[in-house]
């Protein structure tokens, strides 16, 4: 593999570019277009985690696509991610099956809600996984140790592709996506 060179920049063009950079992304007017609405339909903490997680989790693919799929998830949890994460019956999960993006399907769906119960009721919910395993300045290995978590449940063998591990060589793009929403 080859690098691409890059343009040195004197410190104020890279200020420059910087906040043009911020003026773009960091305004309403990109979130409207953008899979990050999900989670900012939410003020609870624990929906604000599961629904950037979820979302994170299908960020691929066109984003118009991304986001009617990531609001079909939040409706199919009656818009309220963490009690349905938490109080859910066996018989709650029978509606997730239809469900499908992409790859991600019903099967990968259910064993997301299960295994993100299992983190919230026995490990103190995304944030606190993420957070414990944490290490200088580097979340290599927290993602690490949440995939092994989160797979501790009973699951299907597919549904594991769905959780990108960098101490594998995967550069984790999506649930990086992920930790800066918590």
């Amino acid at each position: 593999m080859f690098a691409i060179p890059m343009p040195k920049l004197k410190k104020q063009e890279l200020k420059t570019f910087l906040e043009e950079k911020v003026n773009l992304y960091n305004n309403p007017k990109f979130i409207e277009s953008d899979p990050i609405q999900i989670p900012h339909q939410f003020s609870k903490k624990e929906d604000i985690e599961i629904a950037g997680f979820l979302t994170a989790t299908i960020a691929w693919g066109n984003r118009k696509s991304i986001i009617n799929n990531a609001k079909k998830m939040m409706r199919l949890m009656d818009h309220a991610p963490y009690d349905f994460i938490t109080q859910h019956q066996d018989s709650d999960l029978k509606h997730l099956s239809d469900f499908v993006h992409r790859t991600f399907n019903g099967a990968d769906f259910v064993q997301f809600i299960k295994s993100l119960q299992h983190i919230y009721k026995n490990h103190g919910g995304l944030e606190a996984v993420i957070a414990k395993h944490s290490q200088n300045n580097s979340l290599q290995n927290s993602i690490h140790e949440f995939k092994k978590l989160f797979f501790e449940m009973p699951h299907l063998e597919r549904t594991k592709k769905h959780v990108s591990d960098p101490l594998k060589n995967s550069a984790a793009k999506r649930i990086n996506i992920f930790t800066r929403v918590i």
